[in-house]
């Protein structure tokens, strides 16, 4: 094609100017100079490499700077060898880089149709499933391609809101109408099956989406939101049932990955509770962005093993050590930290189901306080750079054990920043979808076993956000600042939890009320109708990433509570629960609103935030 682009404008040059081609060089020099030359610009572009069956305009695009790039080229060195020729001639030239471009784009394209059009184009079946995409977007024309290729669906049409969209045909299939009239169509067309192609959906168009295939006794799927393309290896082509994250989850995050892997690579990093929820999904963001090393801690055995194998089988590169121990225990954390000295570690280790804890507060203590205690002094004394520490709302005005102690161990962490050349930064978020021990699991298996699913109150109401999202943001926070800050992720509106319960009977293909009940059983002790994500006494902006807050933190006595932490560790040693209960409601002033010990040394609701 370059030889044919070159002697065809040779010879437009030619008639226009009357001239001879070149007065110096020699003749056949002329052509091999032109190939070698044109040729290394398309083997540098990569043009080589592109699949005719796959021809885009990103491969046009790709000729186009090709042709540009070698046109230029061969000039500078035709110039060099020649004397320089009229401007008829040269304006004759200029007919070699079109006729280059069309020669090279033209057959891509022509070869791309015919595939797409008479290639693997069949009859339907009879037995194919008659399906309606919704949304005519990108996504929708990408799916009904790959649909048609795979077989055993026949794509009768799709739906859009955009009302420009409505009549028009995309890969001959026919926009017709709007999302409402799903119902209508799935009656009149005999549909199988809706297919939900709108990756980029906000949380309310989905919930509304949704509401709509419900409504329509149709079944329906989806496709991966942008979140899950972007955190995982997920085909735009796979299909999947809507889950609760679909409904709840935000806006995709944007996020500056660059700047995360320009922080982490070349690191060695250690995240503490590695086999949790947010600590294995941690693991595995971390494990994208190549650090020296990975180690990971957990006193799970099992969990440990997961993420291990996991790890071991998704990245085969990664140098990676799992480590079975315990954060209490000042040797361990000692001995791991002084022997890979980590250049930044994530603490995620923490109990925190909030009701085992509220009668348990010589482990929550001894864990969430003490543990990160041990930790954070070892980052000192071994020359950590950041020291990061996953905490919770719950540990903004406190009403229970579990929230109390992250509270103080963001004090402690706040006070070490002041101390030291490591960077203590707490992270701050609320409840996240699909955790371990969270609601959600809970509800589906009530689902599964046919109901009721419990409610503590008919208006609780918490913050979500996914695992995928938390981790990542986490990360991002933790490269701002200098220490000491507070970072709160950017939870969006809260969510009734009786919402929630109903989304998911839904989604199960049953209805609340008629096939499973809600049943509320009434407020459990230290529980709160509603979680805060700032203390009033915490001025709080906006950072460089609009989904992260920076909360300004409260200033705490260093003798104060050095003195209470002492007081806590022998209370742990002699499992004197109520000097433990009175020694954290000074430190927490917030709690002993909520709480109080009884005579058993257990810890009981003081009063609770309104009935069932």
């Amino acid at each position: 094609m370059v030889a044919l682009a070159w002697w065809a404008s040779r010879w437009l040059a030619e008639r226009l100017s009357g001239l001879p081609f070149t007065e110096n060089i020699i003749p056949w020099v002329e052509l091999p100079l032109v190939l070698a030359l044109q040729g290394l610009v398309l083997w540098a572009t990569g043009l080589y490499k592109g699949l005719w069956r796959f021809a885009s305009f990103e491969d046009l695009w790709n000729i186009l700077r090709a042709v540009g790039a070698g046109t230029l080229l061969i000039f500078g060195a035709l110039a060099v060898f020649s004397a320089p020729a009229g401007r008829d001639w040269l304006a004759g030239m200029l007919g070699y880089p079109v006729l280059l471009f069309v020669l090279l784009a033209l057959p891509r394209m022509c070869y791309r149709f015919w595939k797409d059009s008479n290639g693997p184009r069949r009859e339907p079946a009879r037995d194919d499933k008659r399906v309606l995409i919704l949304g005519a977007g990108r996504s929708g024309a990408m799916l009904e391609r790959e649909l048609r290729h795979r077989g055993g669906f026949n794509v009768l049409g799709f739906l859009d809101d955009d009302q420009r969209l409505r009549g028009t045909h995309v890969h001959g299939v026919p926009v017709l109408g709007s999302l409402d009239e799903l119902e209508s169509r799935g009656r009149s067309m005999r549909l199988d099956l809706a297919i939900i192609a709108m990756p980029s959906a906000s949380n309310q168009q989905m919930q509304r989406i949704v509401r709509i295939c419900e409504d329509s006794g149709l079944e329906f799927r989806t496709l991966p939101t942008l979140q899950d393309l972007g955190s995982k290896a997920t085909q735009v082509n796979v299909l999947k049932k809507v889950a609760i994250d679909d409904l709840l989850g935000r806006e995709p995050v944007s996020l500056d990955w660059n700047s995360m892997r320009e922080g982490l690579v070349g690191k060695r990093v250690l995240v503490t509770g590695g086999g949790g929820s947010i600590g294995s999904e941690l693991c595995r963001q971390i494990a994208r962005l190549n650090p020296v090393e990975l180690v990971v801690v957990d006193n799970s055995e099992y969990s440990l093993y997961r993420i291990d194998l996991e790890l071991r089988s998704d990245y085969q590169d990664l140098v990676f050590t799992s480590i079975l121990g315990d954060i209490c225990d000042a040797a361990t954390v000692d001995r791991v930290v002084g022997r890979y000295k980590p250049d930044v570690i994530f603490h995620a280790a923490a109990y925190k189901h909030l009701p085992i804890l509220q009668t348990q507060i010589r482990e929550a203590i001894r864990n969430n306080i003490i543990g990160t205690m041990r930790l954070s002094e070892a980052a000192e004394r071994h020359g950590v750079g950041s020291f990061v520490l996953i905490s919770t709302d719950k540990a903004v005005n406190p009403a229970n054990i579990m929230g109390a102690t992250k509270r103080v161990a963001e004090m402690y962490c706040q006070n070490m920043n002041t101390r030291s050349d490591t960077r203590y930064i707490t992270v701050r978020f609320g409840n996240v979808l699909n955790s371990n021990g969270s609601v959600v699991p809970l509800f589906q298996e009530q689902i599964s076993k046919g109901g009721p699913v419990t409610v503590t109150h008919p208006e609780i109401s918490r913050y979500f956000m996914t695992i995928a999202e938390a981790s990542q943001l986490i990360m991002q926070a933790s490269l701002q600042g200098s220490g000491g800050e507070i970072y709160v992720l950017d939870m969006g509106e809260p969510v009734r939890i009786t919402y929630l319960a109903e989304q998911l009977i839904r989604l199960a293909g049953k209805e609340p009320g008629r096939d499973i009940q809600i049943v509320y059983t009434g407020l459990r002790p230290g529980e709160k109708l509603f979680e805060e994500l700032f203390h009033e006494l915490e001025p709080n902006e906006m950072t460089t990433h609009e989904k992260i807050y920076l909360a300004h933190p409260r200033e705490v006595d260093w003798a104060e509570l050095s003195r209470e932490l002492k007081i806590m560790e022998a209370a742990v040693r002699e499992y004197d629960t109520e000097r433990l209960a009175a020694s954290l409601d000074r430190l927490v002033p917030e709690l002993s609103r909520h709480v109080q010990v009884d005579e058993t040394s257990r810890v009981i609701p003081f009063r609770q935030q309104g009935t069932a």
